[in-house]
C-alpha cells in the first residue's frame, strides 16, 4: 500500500471518530508500528493531524467543546460497554454522583438495569441522565415499586448538557457519597481527567471532592487527548474503566498512581 494510501486512512479514521491508535491501524492494515508512526509524523507535519499518546487525533484547540448531540454518536457500543461494566461496581443501598458526559450516561442506562436500583441515591449535574434516572423512577411508582432517589444539581447550562457553576459547587460542596463516575474531555496520565471547559472543571473538581471512590469511565479514544484545565489527576482515579487494554505506558502509569484498571467486557 502506498504512503498516501495509508494516510488517507488515517485521515477517514480520524474524520470518523475524532482520533485513531497506532495499533487500530498496525492491525487493520497489516503494517508496522514504525510505519504509521511514520506517516503520522508527516500528517503533523502538514498541519492535518496532532500527535498524541498512542495515535492521532484532529487538529483542533485545547477550549473546543463538542455539543452533546454531536458526541453521541461516537462510540456507542464502546460505551455501552464500560456503562455497564462501571454500574457492576454498585452495591445496594449506596449513593453515587455522575458527571455529565455520554459515557457517563450510558452508566445511568446501566443503572437502571439493577435490581438493587430502587436503593440508591443518585445525584449528577447531567440533564440526560437526570432525565433517565427520573423516567425510571416514575416508572417504578407507577408499578408500585420503590424508586431510587435522583438528586440534579441546579447551576447554568453548558454545550455539554451539564450544570455548572457556583450554584452547583456549593450545593456539592455539602454532598458527599460513596462512588463518583467522571467522563472527561481527554486523559493524560501525567496530568489526569480533563476538560476544555473552565466553569466545567471547577465543578467537576467538586463531584470528585464529594466522593469516596473516583471512577474514571473513558472510551480509547479520549487517552491522549488534551482540555485547557486538568480536574482530576490521575493520582485521585481509584478505577478506571474503558473497552481495550491502553498500551504499555498508560498501564504502568495508572499501577503507580494506584488506579485500578477495569477492562469492560
Amino acid at each position: 500500500m502506498l504512503a498516501r494510501q495509508r494516510q488517507e486512512f488515517i485521515l477517514e479514521k480520524i474524520a470518523a471518530t475524532g482520533g485513531v491508535r497506532v495499533a487500530e491501524v498496525v492491525e487493520a492494515l497489516g503494517i508496522s508500528e514504525m510505519t504509521v508512526r511514520r506517516d503520522i509524523t508527516e500528517l503533523v507535519a502538514q498541519g492535518l493531524v496532532e500527535r498524541v499518546h498512542g495515535g492521532a487525533v484532529a487538529p483542533g484547540s485545547t477550549t473546543h467543546e463538542p455539543r452533546f448531540t454531536s458526541k453521541t454518536t461516537l462510540h456507542p457500543q464502546a460505551k455501552a460497554r464500560i456503562g455497564a461494566a462501571a454500574a457492576a461496581l454498585v452495591r445496594p443501598g449506596d449513593s453515587l454522583a455522575l458527571s455529565a458526559g455520554t459515557t457517563t450516561l450510558a452508566v445511568a442506562r446501566a443503572l437502571t438495569t439493577l435490581k438493587h436500583l430502587d436503593t440508591l441515591t443518585i445525584i449528577t449535574n447531567s440533564l440526560p441522565a437526570a432525565q433517565l434516572l427520573f423516567d425510571a423512577a416514575d416508572a417504578a411508582r407507577a408499578e408500585s415499586r420503590e424508586a431510587p432517589k435522583v438528586l440534579l444539581i441546579g447551576g447554568e447550562r453548558t454545550p455539554s448538557n451539564a450544570t455548572v457553576g457556583l450554584i452547583a459547587n456549593d450545593a456539592l460542596s455539602r454532598l458527599r457519597v460513596e462512588w463518583v463516575f467522571m467522563g472527561a474531555h481527554g486523559f493524560v496520565p501525567s496530568d489526569g481527567l480533563m476538560t476544555p471547559n473552565l466553569r466545567e472543571a471547577a465543578t467537576n473538581q467538586a463531584l470528585v471532592a464529594a466522593g469516596r471512590t473516583t471512577v474514571a469511565c473513558l472510551d480509547s479514544s479520549k487517552w491522549g487527548v488534551l482540555g485547557l484545565r486538568t480536574f482530576c489527576p490521575t493520582s485521585q482515579i481509584s478505577v478506571l474503566v474503558t473497552e481495550v487494554q491502553p498500551d504499555e505506558d498508560t498501564v504502568t502509569a495508572l499501577d503507580e498512581a494506584g488506579t485500578t484498571l477495569v477492562i469492560a467486557p
